[in-house]
């Protein structure tokens, strides 16, 4: 008895620091050089703004936007960034993209806690868990101010909550408030992944859940604090905010492709093909294990993981395949179960010591090959270090686990990890890892002009082509875009105008009016013409 006492504690002692030591990794890489770029457009700097408006205003129930109503998501997300405002006692890009990569790192140890209840052994939970810290698209997201990071770890929590409520019932209560949270964050969203917990549940035959009182219990107080907030928008606002938040920010999206966001049905496979790499390699391997484990369920030693990726991947995949609107993080809820067929198909590849596969060996140099080119590119043309040493290591990464994966030694796996990790971290050191500020012409200095020169609540009427929420963010002013002819009468109803220099010559602009110039982007910032007497 002593004994097993004795194994079971070595046990316990040895998990807490698998889970401390994946909570460790995936903090440093969703919080290193956190805010060492701005915010973006569009997502970013217009749940900034928001957020700083709650900071700010105090209302922590009705959310505005330049002190107008706003109605396009729930609170959840506001009231973290708010409070690391509070906490801080700064706004920034740093303060703002806090919480949200701090929930979205708890997703790693999580999902290794998943793999542990769906999995036999230790092994393929912990090659789950490092896949899911290695994806790309996961960690650049979670670090954003966006909302799709925090989702995957809620709906982490709340498959664990389930998983576990096997043994300890009252568990089953954190299944309602997950649910909720989700709800609270991003919406109907909440419809669709309970559709796909709901879906495992059935084919995993975990009839307990209903029979447990916490389960329900979880659920009411979950339901009462979505529709608590949703009844005091609706008493406050009426039928609008029904139009506006389930109508266009909603249900429209699945059917109408909202604000031009249109693919074709294998729009995000393509999002996979690009972003997956090097663990897309071993997805098909991992979906036929999942469907083996899934005809195997039932048997003495049979294992859950493969009704739970199936799960997620018929449903929540197809959903979103059909949907209208198309954008890229809408695949995020995917990558955990993506994670754990990946996991396990790793997991059979090194109980397999005989396994070969030239098509892995293939691409791996021909990553490794990308990877020398690489780093010419960014020694000769784009002369930027961290991303030419980034290079560097996709190539040896990937060269060397070719060779270790030809002499069929599983360390091509642990190489993969650590390569995959290293090469992130070199990314999230460089101002590139949010790619797209580079899509247009920086705001933050253009910003810092306008605040200097106006008046808050002075409304700016700018040349470029469309709105920009980063733009209004670093300005603290709402800046529309206008054509040359409201351009002119908004300058003749003193108006401040951020012009581009064609656009000051054709208005023929008065060098003495030009009373800002951000010489890097071309743009001036106008005073309004003086009132002819």
């Amino acid at each position: 008895m002593k004994k097993a006492t004795i194994f079971k504690n070595a046990r316990s002692r040895s998990e807490l620091y698998w889970i401390i030591g994946l909570f460790v990794a995936a903090i440093a890489l969703w919080t290193v050089a956190l805010g060492n770029v701005p915010l973006r457009d569009w997502d970013e700097g217009s749940h900034a703004l928001v957020a700083r408006e709650l900071y700010r205003q105090g209302d922590w129930i009705y959310l505005t936007f330049f002190d107008q109503p706003n109605f396009m998501k729930p609170p959840l997300s506001y009231w973290l960034v708010a409070s690391s405002y509070h906490l801080f006692g700064e706004v920034n890009e740093w303060t703002t993209r806090f919480p949200v990569a701090m929930i979205t790192a708890c997703g790693v140890p999580l999902l290794y806690l998943v793999g542990r209840e769906v999995f036999s052994s230790r092994r393929p939970a912990l090659l789950s868990a490092g896949v899911y810290l290695t994806l790309l698209p996961v960690v650049r997201h979670g670090r954003l101010m966006m909302l799709d990071g925090i989702i995957n770890t809620f709906l982490i929590l709340l498959i664990l909550c389930l998983l576990r409520s096997r043994k300890s019932p009252i568990l089953a209560f954190g299944m309602g408030i997950s649910a909720a949270a989700i709800a609270l964050t991003k919406g109907m969203l909440a419809l669709a992944l309970g559709t796909v917990v709901f879906v495992f549940v059935l084919c995993d035959r975990r009839w307990h859940i209903f029979r447990n009182p916490y389960t329900w219990l979880g659920l009411f107080l979950g339901l009462s604090a979505v529709l608590s907030w949703y009844y005091a928008q609706w008493s406050k606002y009426g039928d609008i905010f029904i139009q506006t938040h389930l109508g266009t920010q909603n249900f429209d999206r699945l059917h109408t492709a909202v604000e031009g966001n249109d693919g074709p049905p294998w729009y995000y496979i393509l999002e996979l093909l690009k972003y997956s790499f090097p663990w897309l390699l071993f997805l098909p391997s991992g979906l036929f294990l999942a469907v083996q484990s899934a005809r195997n369920f039932g048997a003495k030693t049979a294992e859950s993981w493969g009704n739970l990726v199936l799960s997620g991947f018929l449903v929540f995949f197809t959903t979103i395949s059909l949907m209208g609107t198309k954008l890229p993080w809408y695949v995020m809820p995917l990558y955990p179960f993506l994670a754990l067929a990946v996991g396990a198909a790793l997991y059979q590849i090194m109980q397999d010591r005989r396994f070969f596969s030239a098509f892995y060996v293939t691409f791996l140099c021909l990553f490794a090959l990308a990877g020398i080119g690489g780093i010419g590119y960014f020694w000769v043309v784009d002369k930027q270090p961290l991303l030419m040493g980034m290079s560097g290591v996709v190539s040896l990464t990937c060269g060397l686990a070719a060779w270790q994966h030809y002499q069929r030694s599983e360390n091509f796996i642990f190489s993969l990890l650590g390569g995959m990790y290293l090469t992130l971290l070199l990314l999230m050191l460089s101002p590139v890892w949010n790619w797209e500020l580079n899509e247009q012409f920086p705001v933050v200095a253009i910003g810092q002009i306008i605040r200097e020169h106006t008046s808050p609540g002075q409304i700016i009427y700018t040349s470029f082509a469309y709105n920009r929420p980063s733009l209004d963010f670093y300005s603290d002013r709402q800046v529309y875009p206008a054509d040359i002819n409201t351009l002119q009468q908004k300058r003749a109803t003193q108006h401040y105008l951020l012009l581009d220099s064609a656009t000051i010559t054709q208005l023929q602009i008065p060098q003495e009016d030009i009373i800002g110039v951000d010489h890097h982007s071309g743009f001036s910032l106008i005073k309004p013409s003086r009132p002819s007497s």
